[in-house]
């Protein structure tokens, strides 16, 4: 049955949900924050994602935004927020289907059988499991990166920075939304993707001076690019 990731501040609620989905065979992992949401998409693969909007560290719009640059996990929103302009934003930014509180545990397991069946249906579509830049692939399933056939040995951090520029090639990224993004902190740490760059330019064999791959752009940011034919 599925794996879904069940996202809810309210602990009696989230309990409850637990059950009767775990009743209902799936297998369920809870978070109470949007950051430990985030982490875990990260950390594991899941099918589907039940979110509520109401959590003490993310508004609902702010955690889709960022879950989306990251994942393309199918998410049912299910929320005591009703009005009309909420839901279309919600749903604009990237959620499949959205459930207003109250409802029946029926009710949200037929809309999450409904928007599983959307997904698998569209299999292909989204976001790659495996991500090719040149001579660079990244296996974003089996967390494995490998470089002109060879694997790359990198720690956690700098596989999620590889795959993150990965799926946007050729697109120059603040280092502050890296780190937003990556390190799911929400302020500073420009220096710590500094060194993680730094690291990681090193185990793809390039320095900032001669880049091959990760091309700095001054006072904006940074690029993952494929090299250039040689002329």
């Amino acid at each position: 049955m599925a794996k879904v990731l069940l996202v809810e501040d309210d602990v009696s609620v989230r309990s409850a949900l637990q059950r009767c989905l775990a009743g209902a065979s799936y297998t369920v992992r809870e978070c109470g924050t949007g950051l430990d949401a985030l982490r875990a998409v990260l950390d594991e693969r899941f099918d589907l994602m039940v979110l509520d909007l109401g959590l003490p560290d993310l508004d609902g719009l702010e955690m889709l935004r960022m879950l989306r640059t990251v994942s393309d996990i199918p998410v049912v929103v299910a929320t005591a927020r009703a009005d009309e302009r909420e839901i279309v934003r919600v749903l604009g930014v990237g959620a499949d289907d959205y459930l207003v509180k109250p409802f029946s545990v029926e009710h949200l397991i037929a809309r999450m059988t409904a928007v599983l069946r959307r997904a698998a249906s569209a299999a292909g579509g989204g976001y790659a499991d495996v991500l090719r830049v040149g001579g660079l692939v990244v296996d974003a399933a089996r967390r494995e990166a490998f470089l002109d056939g060879d694997v790359l040995d990198l720690t956690q951090k700098e596989f999620d920075l590889l795959a993150f520029l990965a799926r946007r090639p050729g697109v120059v990224v603040a280092r502050g939304e890296l780190f937003t993004q990556v390190w799911l902190r929400r302020y500073g740490g420009e220096r710590t993707v500094d060194v993680h760059l730094s690291w990681l330019r090193r185990k793809l064999g390039e320095t900032a001076a001669r880049p091959r791959y990760l091309h700095t752009v001054r006072h904006v940011g940074v690029k993952l690019e494929a090299p250039r034919p040689a002329a």
